[in-house]
């Protein structure tokens, strides 16, 4: 049988990173076994749903091009589903799952619950009391399945739960975490169908999982406490359990889970402040696997070709910011110049450097201080704090070091040399800047950091910054000019 995964989230919000994690390895194993990878919407929670979280969470995986071959898809604005074996939305396929409870009722696998809401709220509170740790107390567990039958057709409020064995030992592989052994008697008797007619994840999951031939299971470690009950259900609908992997968690620099009261953690902000998306994947990639070979920088590629579960971790893989920056940067430095430049324009935008409207005509300016400054990048928003530079023909001195050195008495000899040559320069791109400069030095007899660094203040207002004559080239002759004069005139 061909290898069959999905990731399977609830709209409920942003996307995280740790389920953007989660569908890459997905992804990645799917391709790496020449399988399919579907998408799925878990949405029988009713009181969790957010408008447009699926739009967003579909957005964000074609962002981070790691799209799924099944599934929800956004099509002109308008959500497709493609597959053979839709509705992939669990909202949509509310009668697939009647059946199968049903079946689960005849069998004795399951039972009505009639308990109110008060009573096993009361429940709850007596076992806390206790110090024991909350679950369903079993009291309708032995109710006859007739008599259940009766009270539902009299219009009882109802649920239904599945039967756990009270004390059995469950063993199962774990792709991940090798042999796990766990106890039924850790688990409740799980509601599998609510009061609103919609099944559970447990009981929704186990369908979809089994009618959509997934093979295996790749998801979080949070749900490896409700591994039981699925195998248990598995068992009493008479299939068979798909391999499954538990993902660890990821982890803050603190080596605690990450949170998003304290920690960038929704995919969103990633890609707001200009994070390259096959850099922000391929950090994913390693917070938790680790390929064979010292090699960090792969392509989607390089890491689908490599990827085995045998070097997933069991532990958590942090998520170190720091380490996320030089990857991104490692990413910009290679990139195509034209693409940076759209990346940038947006920012520039919002910063006021220019309108919507004017964008285009500002494109090669942009894509040259881009490339300018590339480098110093660790993402794509801090872009914006390179642009003073080459705004304005003014310049204002504040350094105290840079005042003193401007104040030296060759500055004012210096800045005459300096506009005497760019004014009759017939070419100002940055090799004949540097021509230039050779002239001037041999002209004068200044040198070294009194030319260089002096020409620097004098142009830039700063003693350090991107190289000094492709800036003085992306200036233009004119402002280069002005701004000598207006320092001139201030400083010397």
């Amino acid at each position: 049988m061909s290898v069959r995964v999905r990731f399977a989230p609830s709209p409920t919000g942003y996307v995280h990173v740790g389920s953007l994690r989660t569908a890459l390895y997905n992804y990645l194993y799917a391709k790496n076994q020449n399988g399919k990878y579907a998408l799925r919407i878990e949405d029988t929670d009713r009181t969790r749903l957010v408008e447009d979280a699926l739009d967003n969470l579909i957005n964000a995986f074609d962002w981070a091009d790691i799209m799924h071959d099944e599934g929800p898809f956004m099509k002109d604005g308008k959500l497709i589903q493609v597959g053979d074996y839709g509705p992939y939305i669990q909202s949509e396929r509310l009668d697939t799952y009647r059946p199968y409870v049903e079946q689960l009722l005849e069998s004795g696998h399951a039972y009505y619950c009639f308990c109110s809401k008060e009573r096993l709220d009361e429940v709850r509170a007596k076992n806390k009391e206790k110090g024991i740790i909350s679950g369903y107390d079993g009291h309708c567990r032995d109710l006859p399945l007739e008599e259940g039958k009766k009270r539902v057709a009299a219009g009882e409020s109802y649920v239904v739960r599945m039967k756990m064995p009270e004390n059995r030992e469950l063993i199962f592989k774990d792709l991940v975490r090798g042999e796990v052994k766990m106890n039924t008697a850790d688990s409740d008797d799980q509601v599998l169908l609510k009061a609103d007619g919609f099944p559970t994840y447990h009981m929704a999951v186990v369908v979809d999982d089994h009618l959509m031939g997934i093979t295996h299971m790749i998801r979080g470690e949070e749900w490896l406490p409700s591994t039981p009950k699925q195998i248990i259900l598995y068992e009493a609908l008479g299939w068979e359990m798909p391999q499954i992997a538990h993902l660890s968690n990821i982890l803050n620099t603190e080596k605690k889970k990450l949170s998003k009261r304290h920690d960038s953690v929704a995919v969103e902000d990633f890609m707001n402040k200009g994070y390259l998306p096959e850099a922000l994947i391929n950090f994913l990639a390693l917070v938790g696997w680790s390929p064979e070979g010292e090699e960090e920088i792969m392509t989607l590629e390089e890491m689908t070709e490599k990827f085995s579960f045998d070097r997933v971790s069991k532990s958590g893989g942090v998520f170190d910011v720091q380490k996320l920056n030089w990857m991104n940067n490692q990413y910009i430095r290679k990139c195509d110049a034209d693409r940076l430049a759209k990346l940038a324009i947006p920012y520039l935008i919002e910063a006021g450097y220019f309108d919507a409207e004017g964008a285009e005509g500002h494109f090669e300016w942009v894509k040259r201080i881009v490339q300018l400054v590339k480098e110093h990048l660790e993402y794509m928003a801090q872009v914006v704090d390179h642009f003073p530079l080459f705004v304005g023909e003014t310049v204002e001195i504040t350094d105290d070091s840079a005042l003193e050195m401007i104040k030296l008495d060759h500055v004012s000899t210096l800045i005459d040399a300096l506009i005497s040559k760019f004014d009759s320069a017939e070419a100002f791109d940055a090799p004949s800047v540097k021509s230039l400069f050779k002239e001037v030095q041999k002209e004068t007899g200044i040198k070294g950091k009194n030319l260089f660094m002096c020409t620097r203040i004098a142009v830039t207002g700063q003693e350090h910054g991107p190289d000094l004559m492709e800036s003085i080239s992306i200036l233009g002759k004119g402002t280069v000019i002005k701004r000598l004069k207006s320092v001139q005139k201030k400083y010397c």
